[in-house]
């Protein structure tokens, strides 16, 4: 329930509309139950037992005292007019009231649509900012699918569920509430005996609701299973034909669906309860209330007389729909609370990587990058251990080893895409978790191993995270990346979209554009993870040159397998285990005749 209320939290900026939706809903109320009550004194005029009231009482909130005054006036409209002529203006009273009350409704309903849209609208937004400020970590521990189901499908069936149903939650409970006062003041002899009853009703519904919840939970689950294998599906759609796994895959995407099905029918089953049993229970009830009714009114004991008995049921059968109603959003609900904690546990999970409360501001980097003593890592898998490095402003440092050495997560660190739990990294001799985390990352550029583009245009995808780039640059960076020449051979040039991913491209020109994007911010310190890894041969050798002349002057960690790439770096570092266990030029590490000379060797060999 906690969930459920951080949910409702979100109307609260919505206030205004939500006390004007619920004074609309009062009013119309108001008038559905005047023209309801109209039907006794139709009945007492169509079977002549209408009371002769030649005098007005003074008003207090009294049922008798308000019927009293209602058939003076009536009276004299008959004596004037004759009965049918009363009759007529009954029936365009009920007319006038039920076009009041139905205006009233469109009301309610026009200020709680900004309500419903604008909660939705802004659970989403939380979902997505807390997503981009989560760090990177979070997202390794589970998977992209069922991240994917929380941020969609549980955000639909919190808007389905629990949003929708607040036209009946702000209505029904109010109908309810004034329609069982009038009861009261028509008879409190009756009313009091429904109020026994309507408790064993709710325990029942109840108890059904609460039900639903866990089923609901495991679909949810289940659902996010199966958007990560359909995730998984696409992007290894190459590798599954070319094993001819089809029938693997099939069988196993099956199984998931047919899984989720049983449950998903578990849960309409019980969900579709809500209806029928509300009804039955409502029929009931109103049964119950009849024969007791009747049986007061046989009696000739009380002043309760045919058409006031009459008058009462008509306004409580109009009670029988809000409260299915009711039931049905409060199904509706326990089906949603377990959307509501899966989306909870998105908007709770706690940042662990954040600005320190005497974080510095940093807009240049003028004298190194240590790392003392740093270790990390994966779920208790040690990936660094004791790492210790100097990278001096202006130095070409170059990362080489195996895979899984270590290297990307080691330049991980540098940005903080990571927080190093044991020793420290500091630039300029302070702390990169005393500085501004968006200070830190403006002075880095990164070319990532596989090139990360987005749907939109070659220019919207250099200038990336660059404001107020102007073309000539855009253009400039493209040159230096040795992109501009496929690029102006698009159909729209520089504005031509380049799909999904960049899927339109080629490996090597998608790597271009990733390589031009970190070009265009000009940072101080250059990240280049196998950042040629994917051109051909002549592409290679043009943005090797490129990326030469680019580094000069400027900081560059690169990671490298092709040692070819960097027999001029000033530095290389050589990985093994997660530990540096050599460093040198290119021509010192070959003198030691060590690990770096074997990979030399071999890929010379090659």
């Amino acid at each position: 329930m906690q969930s459920f209320r951080k949910i409702l939290f979100y109307l609260v900026p919505y206030w205004s509309r939500i006390a004007l939706n619920v004074g609309f809903n009062f009013l119309s109320i108001l008038f559905s139950l005047f023209s309801l009550t109209m039907v006794i004194p139709f009945l007492s005029i169509l079977f002549q037992t209408q009371e002769e009231v030649y005098e007005l009482m003074p008003f207090r909130m009294s049922f008798d005292v308000i019927i009293n005054n209602f058939y003076y006036y009536l009276n004299l409209l008959i004596s004037h007019y004759g009965e049918l002529s009363a009759l007529i203006f009954i029936s365009l009273l009920v007319v006038l009231t039920s076009l009041l009350k139905n205006g009233f409704k469109y009301l309610a309903l026009y200020h709680l649509a900004p309500v419903r849209n604008g909660v939705v609208k802004d659970l989403r937004n939380a979902i997505y900012n807390k997503t981009l400020a989560l760090p990177l970590a979070y997202f390794s521990q589970g998977r992209k699918g069922d991240l994917i189901s929380r941020m969609t499908n549980d955000v639909y069936q919190i808007e389905i569920s629990v949003i929708s149903s607040m036209a009946m939650m702000f209505r029904d409970p109010m109908t309810i509430i004034v329609y069982m006062g009038w009861l009261l003041i028509m008879s409190p002899q009756m009313t009091l005996f429904v109020f026994l009853l309507l408790p064993v009703a709710g325990f029942i519904i109840g108890r059904i609701a609460r039900s639903l919840k866990p089923t609901a939970l495991k679909s949810q689950g289940e659902l996010g299973v199966i958007l990560s294998v359909t995730e998984e599906t696409l992007s290894g759609l190459r590798v599954i034909k070319a094993f001819n796994a089809e029938k693997r895959m099939e069988g196993r995407f099956q199984g998931l669906n047919s899984f989720y099905t049983r449950i998903m029918n578990k849960l309409y089953r019980r969900q579709d309860l809500a209806s029928p049993v509300s009804e039955f229970l409502g029929t009931g009830v109103f049964i119950v209330i009849m024969f007791f009714g009747g049986s007061i009114v046989l009696s000739g004991t009380s002043t309760l007389n045919p058409e006031v008995f009459i008058g009462y049921l008509a306004v409580f059968s109009q009670i029988i729909q809000p409260s299915k109603n009711f039931s049905k959003a409060w199904y509706n609900i326990q089906k949603g609370m377990a959307s509501a904690e899966r989306i909870d546990n998105i908007l709770t999970a706690e940042v662990s990587i954040t600005d320190a409360v005497d974080a510095l501001p940093k807009n240049d980097f003028s004298s190194d990058i240590t790392f003392k003593n740093v270790s990390f890592s994966y779920e208790d898998a040690p990936v660094l251990k004791n790492i210790n490095l100097r990278i001096s402003k202006g130095q070409k440092v170059a990362l080489v080893g195996q895979s899984g050495a270590g290297k990307s997560t080691l330049v991980d660190l540098i940005p903080r895409f990571y927080e190093a739990p044991v020793g420290e990294i500091s630039i300029d001799g302070v702390p990169i978790s005393k500085i501004k985390i968006k200070d830190l990352r403006n002075l880095m550029g990164n070319v990532n191993q596989e090139p990360i583009l987005f749907n939109d245009t070659f220019f919207n995808n250099i200038a990336f995270g660059v404001d107020n780039a102007t073309e000539e640059e855009v253009i400039q960076a493209a040159r230096i990346a040795n992109a501009h020449d496929f690029i102006k051979q698009s159909p729209l040039g520089y504005y031509t979209n380049i799909g999904d991913q960049g899927n339109k491209l080629s490996g090597g020109q998608r790597q271009r554009i990733s390589i031009a994007r970190a070009i265009l911010r000009n940072p101080p310190i250059l990240i280049l993870d196998e950042a040629t890894s994917s051109l051909d041969t002549e592409s290679e050798k043009f943005v090797q040159e490129a990326l030469m002349n680019v580094m000069e002057n400027r900081t560059s960690i690169v990671i490298a397998h092709r040692l070819s790439t960097i027999i001029n770096a000033d530095l290389i570092c050589v990985m093994h285990e997660g530990q540096i266990v050599e460093t040198g030029s290119h021509q010192e590490l070959l003198k030691k005749n060590g690990i770096y000379k074997k990979l030399h060797g071999l890929q010379m060999f090659s």
